[in-house]
Parts: C-alpha cells; sequence; structure tokens
C-alpha cells in the first residue's frame, strides 16, 4: 500500500509538473520574442522573486530594511540596463549589495543577503544584455532550450537508468546518468535550435551548448547545497509540482551569468558581450 500511495504521489507530481511546463514554457518563449519592455519586466519580476526566495531561505527577510534595499537595487539596475547605462547599472548593483550587507549589520545573514542580490542581480543584468544584444532572440532562445533540455532529459535519464549519484551529499536524487543525458540531449537541442534558425559555425555553438549545460547543473547543485544548508525542501510553493522560482531559474541563472563572462573575457563590451564570442 505504501508503494502504491508513493508511486501515486509521483505520478501526481509529474502530472503538475508537466502541465505547469506546457502552460510557462510557451508564455516565456513568446515574451521573450516581444523582447523590450515585456522581456525586461518579466525579468525583473523572475529576479525579484528569485531574490525573496534566496533572502526567505536564507533568513535574511528578517533584516526589513535591507530587503527594502535589495529589491530597490534590482529595480534600478533593470532600470539603467534598460536606458543604455549599463555601467552605471553595475555600479548601482555593487552599491547595493554593499548597503544591504551594511545595513544587516555586517554579519552572516546580511552577509547571505548581500550575495543574493549580487547573483540574482547578475542573472537579471546577465538576461538583459544577452536578449538586447548580438543575435539576442537566437542567443536567449539557444540558452533556453540548453537549460530546459538539461533540466527535462537529466530528470527522465536518470530515473530511466539511474546509477552512482553525482553528489549524494548535496542532492541525493541526482545521477551521473542523468547529468550525461542532460548534457547530450542540451547539446543537440541548442545546437538544433541554431540550425534550424540558420546559424554559421555548429561546431562552436555545440561546444558552447556543452559547456552551458555543465554549468547549468552546477547552478542546480548550488541551489540544492543552499537548501540543505537550511533544510529547505523547495524555495517555495510558487509553481505546482516545480516548487519556486529558483527550483526553476537555477540553472537558468548560472548560465546567463557564465554565457555573459565567456563572452567579456572573449572580447565583447558590457552592452554586447556576447558580440565577442564571434558566433554570427
Amino acid at each position: 500500500m505504501a508503494d502504491t500511495a508513493k508511486s501515486n504521489s509521483k505520478t501526481a507530481d509529474l502530472k503538475l509538473r508537466l502541465i505547469s511546463a506546457v502552460i510557462l514554457g510557451p508564455l516565456v518563449l513568446l515574451i521573450t520574442y516581444w523582447g523590450g519592455t515585456a522581456f525586461a519586466l518579466l525579468t525583473l519580476l523572475a529576479a525579484t522573486l528569485f531574490l525573496w526566495e534566496w533572502i526567505t531561505i536564507t533568513g535574511a527577510r528578517e533584516a526589513h530594511a535591507a530587503t527594502v534595499i535589495s529589491i530597490v537595487t534590482l529595480v534600478a539596475l533593470a532600470v539603467l540596463e534598460f536606458a543604455d547605462l549599463p555601467e552605471l547599472g553595475l555600479v548601482a548593483l555593487v552599491l547595493g549589495a554593499a548597503a544591504t550587507f551594511a545595513v544587516s549589520g555586517f554579519n552572516k545573514t546580511g552577509r547571505w543577503g548581500a550575495e543574493g542580490v549580487l547573483y540574482s542581480g547578475l542573472a537579471l543584468f546577465s538576461l538583459l544584455v544577452i536578449r538586447e544584444g548580438t543575435d539576442g532572440l537566437l542567443f536567449a532562445f539557444f540558452l533556453m532550450f540548453v537549460v530546459w533540455a538539461t533540466d527535462i532529459f537529466a530528470y527522465f535519464a536518470g530515473r530511466a537508468f539511474g546509477g552512482p549519484k553525482l553528489w549524494k551529499r548535496v542532492s541525493p536524487k541526482k545521477t551521473w546518468s542523468g547529468a550525461v543525458g542532460g548534457l547530450i540531449c542540451a547539446t543537440l537541442f541548442g545546437t538544433g535550435v541554431v540550425a534550424f534558425a540558420g546559424a554559421d559555425n555548429l561546431v562552436a555553438w555545440a561546444v558552447l551548448a556543452m559547456i552551458l549545460s555543465i554549468v547549468s547543473q552546477a547552478g542546480d547543485l548550488l541551489e540544492s547545497a543552499i537548501k540543505r544548508r537550511f533544510d529547505v525542501k523547495d524555495s517555495s510553493r510558487l509553481i505546482p509540482g516545480h516548487g519556486g522560482i529558483m527550483d526553476r531559474v537555477d540553472g537558468l541563472v548560472a548560465a546567463a551569468i557564465f554565457a555573459v563572462f565567456i563572452g567579456l573575457v572573449a572580447g565583447g563590451s558590457i552592452s554586447d558581450p556576447i558580440a565577442g564570442m564571434g558566433l554570427g
């Protein structure tokens, strides 16, 4: 009876995950396609919810003044970046994180709050400059499909093949088979998206898909480590079957930030880092 109940619970959870994905996935793609103000507002909302869950999990929300400062910081960053002032946006982010830490009394909880501001802020900044930069729509779609394919196929490959755990102490359910399955499918899907769009240099895109898939899984593990540190199962119950925003975008956050980092190292500008990769 217990096994039957457990099986029914898993089936119901999977149905909720599928329904939520079918509704939210196309909506996110549509808003990404529109770009502009709609995409900026969606990204700001997601970043703010991400930060809210972060400071809730870590206990930083108890410092009310710091919480207000941290959220205002994200709004300022989005406004400055959207006004084509990305450098000032990054300055505002650093100052906001420092103020969050200071108002909290320079304690451990304040440090967690400041780190949350920096992480969510960098994700917000990265997604905005990616969408507004060179081949912004294509790269945004590529990034999303890589992250989504990593997440979906890691889940199903792990369930199908099982085997050794990826990092049992941090995330007991994740397996090496899932990680490899997610990596392979993400590479195929990501390359397929850009090939369908008529992009050149598919080998470079495929290598980038592999790198971002690995980073996406690292972001997932980072969130799992934080939740385990604070003994939390889900970041919230905002999305049926999925948990919170952090549970859904942890991989996208890490991959977006790392993509911008690669672009900057390759010679891209703050306002258009992806141009540095020369993928056109």
